[in-house]
Formats: structure tokens, C-alpha cells, sequence
């Protein structure tokens, strides 16, 4: 039966070619282009993070960093605990330079310009794409190759041409649904091209960790298996009702993917409702100024992405993970929208002061309410905190997660979002 063919009454989204390319430790990439000498040494590009300092947030850690334990959004100075500087190996006699790495702070505008040049391949390839990040988009190539064809052609040309054109690898899922070629990306990373044909969506996910279903993330995946589930198996073939009431509709909607089932279509994002970074400590803290250090710097990272877009902004908040998923979230809504990184940062601090004492699994910094015009700033004079928005009590949206926005977001820790929702809070 030819692409075009279906049978009455079955729908033919199965049909679909759908392409998810993932950029590979984007940033670590970057560096390596501006830096060759980096390439096949351990990297950390680090938000908040300058030379010889040790605060900050690991933003990306190359494959050869996170060897040495460094993972995305670990705290700079647990990082270097991990992996020294070369710089400082260099100089210390009990440290060893083969056990040491590069770091470097986050320089978005560069990499911003990376990620143009190869989000000019992807518009050239598909005819409709929509780019979830600075580092990863979906494609819906349909038009241009069918099942009958060789799609694994097309992904190994559409690689080359970003390895050839751009100078950064790509991991590549296709399958005939967005769900199932998100989680096909990520499977064999890095450099990944993964190809799942209609009809074998079910099968590809079944043995996978109930966590790798698209839109899962750890909170949720732990829910799970309180329930008796462990894999996308197991996810599929539950009970549909009882999934909807623990979870409501956004449960039903990761059944679905988990049986293969997603008929949402490639579009073009449109402008975003809120802008927010989130970053997990390795372990549960109580340190005040640690706390505060990675608060500082989520707060910059969001108040700078705000400027870059063009966003305006009448409402700051925070989010708090405490032990075991306990989540509680805070916001403080202004008299008018704004751009002012230093208020971002005063209030997001502020807020904070509620959780002083309490240990910390996980922070986050939002800010919501967005204008993308050109309108006047509201006047700060005589401005008032006004009543603060109380969001504690647990995980929103039942503890499902949206299109996660955190430290890691250009790797691969957004496997929480569900493309087309918004949510309270749109990261666990």
C-alpha cells in the first residue's frame, strides 16, 4: 500500500515522517568550534560561572566530562570537585592534568549564531519544522520522503550536512509521531540516528524505563512506580481509568504516547507565556548561600533570555523542590510589565527567604505575564509588593510536566515537556 492509500476509516497519521534532531552537548559543541585544542577534552560550560571563580550551575558537560561524575545543572564548585581546571592542575603537583578539564562561562549570543546556521539546514530540508530550543526541532519531512523511501538516507544526509556545513553532531530520531521521535533521538546519543517505522512504536518504547515516555519526568516517573510502573510497557497496557484519576488528562496523554499513539502536528511554536530556569542541586541542601548563589544565577540566565526575546514581564517567581518531591512555588506580581534583571534577581532572592531553612532538592526561576511589544515599561515609583501567589502543595498539574526549560535545556533533561500545554509551573 503506497503512502497515499489508506484503507476507510484509518487514519494515515501513521504515515508521517517526523524527524527530532537533538544537538549534541550544544554548548560544549560551540566551544570547540571557537577553541579547536577542546575537542576530545572534558568541557563544562557554566551558567553564572567566570574564570577562576567557583559559583555557578553546570549549563553542559561534554561526554568526556561527565566520565569524571560532572553532570547538567550540578553547582560549579561540586564540579570542580569532580574535575579540576587544567589551569589549576597545572600548577598543583597533587592534582593530575589528565584528570581535569576546561571551563568555560555561557556565551549565548555565540552560540545563538551557531544555532542559526543550523536551523537554516533544517528549514532547508523540511518545509515545516518547529524549533522547541536553541539546540533541538522537530521536522516534518512527509512531503519530501515517504516510509517506501529510504528515510535512513535522509537522516544520515541531513547529520552530514550539519557535521559539514556547521561543525556540530546531531542525534536523530524518525518516527511517525513527535513523541516517538523525541525519545528515538535520545536513545543512542551521541551522534544517534534512531528509526522507528510505523508499526514497531509500541515495541521500540515498551522495554524503556516508564521516565523516557515524552513527557515523564522524574516526580511523575516516581508516581508511577508507586503504581506498579516501571516501563512504557507497563504505562501502556495500565488501566486508562486509573491513570486518569491520579494524573487527569495530562496522564492520558503520556498513555498515549506510551502506546505509540500522538497524532499532534509539527507547527511553529508561537510566542511563549513564560520563561523560566530550573536547576537540581546533587544533593538536598540547606546551605543559605548556596541557595542563594544558584538562585542569582537562574535569575540572570532568565532575565537575560527575557532581553534576547524581547519580553516584557509583570510577574517573578520561584519554585522549590524540597525531599523528598515536595514543590512549592511563590510569585510576585508588579503593577505593570518590565525588564530589569536586577529586580528579577531581588525578588526571586526574596522569595527565597521563605525557604531559608529548609533543604533544597531543586530551585527554579520564572518569570510570566509576558508582552512581546513596544510598549511603555511600567513606572517602578512608589512601587508596592503586592499579594504574593501561593503555589505550594505539591507537583502542578498533578506532577506532569510541560516542555521543561531547565539548566540542562539544551540537552537532553527536557524530556518533561509536552509540546502544546502550558502549565502553572512548565518544569518538575
Amino acid at each position: 500500500m503506497g503512502r497515499h492509500e489508506t484503507l476507510p476509516g484509518v487514519s494515515d497519521d501513521s504515515e508521517r515522517v517526523v524527524c527530532h534532531v537533538d544537538m549534541d552537548c550544544f554548548y560544549a559543541a560551540c566551544e570547540r568550534l571557537r577553541e579547536p585544542p577542546l575537542r576530545g577534552e572534558p568541557v563544562v560550560v557554566g551558567m553564572g560561572y567566570e574564570a577562576d571563580e567557583s559559583h555557578g550551575a553546570v549549563a553542559t558537560a561534554s561526554y568526556e566530562a561527565r566520565e569524571f561524575g560532572v553532570e547538567s545543572a550540578q553547582a560549579i564548585s561540586e564540579a570542580l570537585d569532580a574535575l579540576p581546571r587544567k589551569v589549576d592542575a597545572a600548577k598543583d603537583p597533587s592534582l593530575s592534568v589528565d584528570e581535569a578539564g576546561f571551563y568555560r562561562p555561557v556565551d549565548l549570543d555565540f552560540y545563538e549564531s551557531i544555532a542559526a546556521d543550523v536551523k537554516a539546514i533544517l528549514h532547508d530540508e523540511a518545509d515545516r519544522v518547529r524549533e522547541v530550543s536553541i539546540d533541538e526541532a522537530y521536522l516534518d519531512v512527509t512531503d519530501r520522503i515517504d516510509w517506501d523511501g529510504d528515510v535512513r538516507s535522509f537522516g544520515r544526509r541531513l547529520k552530514s550536512r550539519i557535521d559539514d556545513e556547521v561543525g556540530v553532531t546531531a542525534s536523530i530520531g524518525i518516527a511517525p509521531a513527535m513523541s516517538a521521535a523525541k525519545v528515538a533521538s535520545d536513545h543512542d546519543k551521541p551522534d544517534g540516528l534512531v528509526v522507528v517505522e510505523p508499526g514497531d512504536v509500541r515495541s521500540f518504547l515498551a522495554p524503556l524505563s516508564v521516565e523516557r515516555v515524552h513527557g515523564v519526568g522524574p516526580v511523575t516517573a516516581s508516581e508511577f512506580r508507586e503504581m506498579g510502573i516501571e516501563t512504557a510497557g507497563d504505562l501502556a497496557t495500565a488501566d486508562a481509568t486509573r491513570i486518569e484519576e491520579r494524573f487527569g488528562e495530562r496522564g492520558l496523554e503520556v498513555y498515549r504516547f506510551a502506546r505509540g499513539e500522538d497524532t499532534r502536528p509539527v507547527e511553529p511554536k508561537g510566542q511563549p507565556k513564560s520563561l523560566n530556569r530550573e536547576s537540581a542541586f546533587t544533593e538536598p541542601t540547606a546551605s543559605t548561600e548556596a541557595k542563594r548563589d544558584r538562585v542569582r544565577a537562574l535569575a540572570a540566565d532568565v532575565a537575560e533570555r527575557a532581553q534576547r526575546e524581547g519580553a516584557l514581564y509583570q510577574t517573578i517567581g520561584i519554585k522549590v523542590v524540597t525531599p523528598p518531591f515536595d514543590v512549592h512555588t511563590r510569585a510576585r506580581s508588579l503593577p505593570g510589565p518590565i525588564e530589569d534583571a536586577d529586580l528579577v534577581e531581588s525578588v526571586a532572592l526574596d522569595l527565597l527567604t521563605e525557604f531559608a531553612d529548609d533543604r533544597v532538592r531543586k530551585l527554579g526561576v520564572r518569570v510570566s505575564n509576558l508582552q512581546f511589544t513596544e510598549e511603555d515599561q511600567a513606572s517602578l515609583d512608589g512601587w508596592e509588593t503586592s499579594a504574593d501567589v501561593d503555589g505550594d502543595g505539591g507537583s502542578e498539574n498533578n506532577g506532569m510536566a510541560n516542555e521543561a526549560d531547565s539548566v540542562d535545556a539544551p540537552e537532553s533533561q527536557r524530556s518533561g515537556e509536552i509540546e502544546g500545554q502550558q502549565s502553572l509551573w512548565d518544569f518538575e
